[in-house]
């Protein structure tokens, strides 16, 4: 369960991460081995970061990424990689502290309190048990 500041941030780190993915991905279907430029990289590791501290260790994808080196620029399709992992750790997350409310049908986040008043779409992949 999450508090509302988490889910306001999660909204906008899902967000952020999808146009950056976007846009990288356009990119590395173009020029997949150029370089990235650093004031992308800044925006990028910026984002990363945060998600970094929402996800924390149990859900962040990888154990030793931090954030890419200033010093390597790193290639359009390693950003691709990476975020798109990044996105699947936050849907994980998201769907991890959503529920589908009963009487109505629709999904809302889950809080300490109870069922938050933010709905959101369902889980990208709803499992079958």
């Amino acid at each position: 369960m999450i508090d509302i500041k988490k889910i306001d941030a999660l909204e906008k780190l899902i967000g952020k991460l999808n146009s950056f993915y976007s846009e990288m991905g356009a990119l590395a279907k173009k020029s997949p081995n150029d370089g990235l430029n650093i004031f992308k990289l800044n925006l990028i590791n910026s984002t990363i970061k945060d998600c970094n501290l929402l996800l924390g260790k149990e859900y962040k994808p990888f154990e030793d990424f931090e954030i890419f080196n200033k010093d390597d620029l790193p290639t359009n399709s390693d950003v691709t990689l990476i975020l798109s992992q990044y996105l699947e750790a936050l849907e994980k997350f998201r769907s991890d502290n959503i529920t589908i409310e009963s009487f109505s049908g629709k999904w809302y986040y889950k809080t300490e309190k109870g069922l938050s008043n933010i709905q959101t779409s369902p889980p990208a992949k709803i499992k079958n048990n």
